[in-house]
């Protein structure tokens, strides 16, 4: 470990040289790829250099309590010798996790999709009452959120809602979202006050642009049509709404928020580049990465993962066995209690299958 520090430090150096290399100050490109690298790499050498110095400090104060004859001093050494060896696991788990592979699709936007699903009116309005925790969520993380195409439902709430997060990591965290929610609770029509259980799908994909992707026109069927949700009289009376279909997978992507035709096209291809960026992703995770399907990594659509009972107060993620009675507080936005763990979780799991 102590070696991987010096070499950190060494690569360090060399892309400080190669930044002021005038060649590479001319390529705007590379410079982004060299910045990049710099950052990640410094990141890293931060929690290595603090490793390094809890080694030193075990290495100096076991010399001190082997050598000295002085007694105050070796009571001195004995603390820090304590000290040191309690932060060391700590810390060294931290190093570890740092050194393993970024994957390169955490730092983009997410593509969101909530979808009603059994439950019939409930599940609607839950579909909202999860926009609405996710909206909180993007607040306190500082992320800019755009509303790609929504389909109310008739009782509140939405049949389905399609947007994006930007920020710092947004589908690297939301990326944990994936899956079946399930609901318990009473819902406002019940007269008899009997608890119902309804659920919502939830989709995440990395927002991928066109270099990411290259999607073919001569593939795409794009209809357009009169929106039949609210906006005003222009969106209402004028063929704003797009459809496209992307014809080799059979992937539909819609948009009908904006009033332009123009502007619904250009947010239905982005979550279609994003749909078939996510597909392309997964076979080759499903070919290269076989051993790591599990709980938190398959981001399977059709899982449940997730249960919110509200007539306890009780939030439960099942694929890590996490109960929380913060019902209240994550539907107000803190559902980085749930996606804290769960990234902690997958980390120890990639730790185990690298061997770091």
């Amino acid at each position: 470990m102590l070696d991987i520090v010096e070499k950190l430090e060494v690569r360090l150096r060399d892309l400080d040289e190669a930044l002021a290399d005038p060649a590479n100050l001319a390529d705007r490109q590379k410079l982004i790829e060299l910045n990049r690298e710099r950052r990640q790499v410094e990141e890293i050498l931060t929690v290595g250099e603090d490793y390094r110095k809890i080694k030193l400090g075990i290495k100096e104060a076991a010399q001190i309590i082997d050598e000295s004859s002085d007694d105050e001093l070796v009571a001195m050494a004995r603390q820090e010798l304590v000290a040191c060896e309690e932060r060391l696991e700590e810390v060294e788990k931290a190093f570890r996790i740092k050194l393993l592979p970024k994957d390169p699709v955490d730092d983009k936007a997410a593509v969101v999709e909530i979808r009603a699903g059994t439950g019939g009116d409930e599940a609607g309005i839950f579909a909202g009452d999860i926009f609405r925790m996710y909206q909180r969520f993007a607040d306190r993380k500082a992320w800019n959120l755009e509303v790609f195409n929504s389909n109310p439902s008739s009782a509140g709430g939405f049949k389905e809602i399609v947007f994006s997060l930007t920020g710092e990591t947004a589908y690297g965290t939301m990326k944990y979202e994936s899956g079946v929610h399930r609901v318990q609770r009473v819902p406002t029509t019940e007269t008899q006050g009997r608890i119902h259980t309804s659920a919502v799908t939830v989709a995440v994909f990395p927002e991928a642009e066109e270099v990411d992707i290259r999607v073919d026109e001569s593939d795409l069927k794009i209809d357009v049509y009169r929106s039949s949700g609210p906006g005003g009289q222009s969106v209402n009376t004028t063929d704003s709404a797009v459809r496209i279909t992307h014809v080799p997978t059979g992937l539909i992507v819609t948009c009908q928020d904006e009033k332009s035709q123009h502007k619904n096209k250009a947010k239905a291809m982005k979550v279609l580049r994003s749909r078939l960026y996510d597909k392309m992703m997964s076979e080759q995770r499903s070919k290269t990465e076989a051993e790591r399907r599990s709980m938190v990594a398959t981001g399977d659509r059709s899982e449940k993962i997730r249960t919110y009972n509200f007539p306890q107060g009780r939030v439960t993620d099942h694929r890590i066995g996490l109960t929380l009675y913060r019902l209240a507080a994550i539907m107000a936005g803190e559902v980085d209690a749930l996606t804290d763990p769960l990234r902690q979780r997958d980390q120890e799991h990639r730790l185990k299958l690298a061997g770091i």
